[in-house]
C-alpha cells in the first residue's frame, strides 16, 4: 500500500509516517513540502507518489488564535480541506480525514455519535465543520475520523504542559468540568493504518465510507487527566515530588475560545464497520512517560536526558 500523508509535522502526522514499512509505503509531507491549499501542488504530489490511499493530519490547531485569526483557521480547516478532496477525487484516491470532537457544543449527557447534530461553540470548530462538509461534496470516497484531547510524542500537548507546570509549581488548577477522553496520537495512527488497509482492498463496503469517531478509555475530566500525568510522573522519575493538583470550573478558567464541556466520543460504529476498539490511553501514557525518562523523547520545557 501506497500512503500519501499530508500533515507529517503534527502529532498524529509524526505517528502515522513512523509506521512505515515495506507493506505501508508512506510518502511524508509537512506544511512547508505540500499546501494542501494549493491545487497544482497536490495534483503534483498525487502524481509524483500514486498513491492508493491519502490521509491528511494538516490542520490549524491554535483553539484560542482562531478566535483572532479565522480567515488564516477557515482557510487551512475548510477551504484547503475543499482543494485536498478535489484533487483525490480527480485522481481516484480515497481519502482519510482527521476531525475533532470540537464539531459539538458539549451539551449532550452521553457521548457524541456521528449522526448526532455539529453545533461548534467556536472559530476552531467551525472551520473544521467547515472541511468536513467541503470533503463531502468534493470526494465521495471519504473517511473523516474525529478525535479528541490527542497527546504525542512532540512535547506540545496538554501532557508536557503538565510535567512542566508541575516542575515549576507546588500547585495546579485544572478544569474539572469538561469531560473527554485523551487520544494517543499513536493510536489514533494506528487506527488510520487500519482503515487504510480496509479502504484499499479489493472491495470496500459500501459501509467503510462516511464519519467514524475515535474513541478512548476511560473517560474523564482535564483535572483527572492532570493528576494522572503528575503520578505517572513522579513514578516515572520525571517529578521530583507531585504537587497538588486543584480542581476549578470552566467559568474560572479564563480562555479566548470557549470549549465543549462534554468531549465524550461514541466508538460503536468504527468497533462495529472496522473492528477497532476503544484504546485505553493509560497503556499509552505511561509508554509515552517512559520514552521521556529514557531520554528519547523531549517534553515541553524540559532538557532532554542522555540514557546512559
Amino acid at each position: 500500500m501506497k500512503v500519501l500523508l499530508a500533515g507529517a509535522g503534527g502529532q498524529v502526522g509524526t505517528e502515522v509516517a513512523a509506521l512505515a514499512s515495506s507493506t505501508f509505503r508512506v510518502a511524508a509531507f509537512n506544511r512547508a513540502q505540500l499546501d494542501i491549499g494549493d491545487a497544482a501542488a497536490v495534483a503534483r504530489r498525487l502524481q509524483e507518489t500514486a498513491p492508493d490511499v491519502a490521509v491528511n493530519c494538516a490542520a490549524y490547531t491554535a483553539v484560542d488564535r482562531a478566535e483572532d485569526e479565522p480567515a488564516l483557521a477557515r482557510a487551512a480547516n475548510a477551504d484547503a480541506v475543499a482543494v485536498l478532496g478535489a484533487g483525490c477525487a480527480r485522481h481516484g484516491v480515497p481519502l482519510i480525514h482527521l476531525s475533532t470532537d470540537y464539531v459539538f457544543d458539549g451539551h449532550a449527557n452521553r457521548p457524541y455519535r456521528e449522526e448526532d447534530p455539529a453545533r461548534p461553540l467556536a472559530v476552531y470548530g467551525e472551520t473544521k465543520l467547515g472541511g468536513e462538509m467541503a470533503l463531502r461534496q468534493a470526494a465521495e470516497r471519504h473517511v473523516i475520523l474525529r478525535v479528541s484531547w490527542v497527546f504525542g510524542r512532540l512535547g506540545r500537548s496538554f501532557v508536557d504542559t503538565i510535567l512542566r507546570l508541575a516542575r515549576e509549581r507546588s500547585e495546579l488548577t485544572v478544569v474539572d468540568d469538561q469531560i473527554g477522553a485523551p487520544t494517543p496520537a499513536a493510536a489514533a495512527a494506528g487506527a488510520i493504518k487500519r482503515i487504510a488497509a480496509a479502504i484499499t482492498a479489493a472491495e470496500a463496503p459500501a459501509q467503510a465510507w462516511g464519519t467514524f469517531h475515535f474513541a478512548t478509555a476511560p473517560a474523564l475530566s482535564w483535572c483527572r487527566f492532570a493528576q494522572a500525568i503528575v503520578r505517572e510522573g513522579v513514578a516515572a522519575g520525571l517529578l521530583p515530588a507531585a504537587p497538588t493538583v486543584r480542581p476549578i470550573a470552566t467559568a474560572d478558567w479564563p480562555a479566548r475560545a470557549p470549549r465543549p464541556l462534554n468531549s465524550r466520543l461514541d466508538g460503536a460504529k468504527l468497533r462495529r464497520v472496522y473492528g477497532i476498539a476503544p484504546a485505553d490511553w493509560r497503556r499509552y501514557l505511561t509508554d509515552y512517560l517512559a520514552t521521556l525518562a529514557a531520554g528519547d523523547a523531549v517534553a515541553e520545557g524540559a532538557p532532554k536526558r542522555s540514557s546512559t
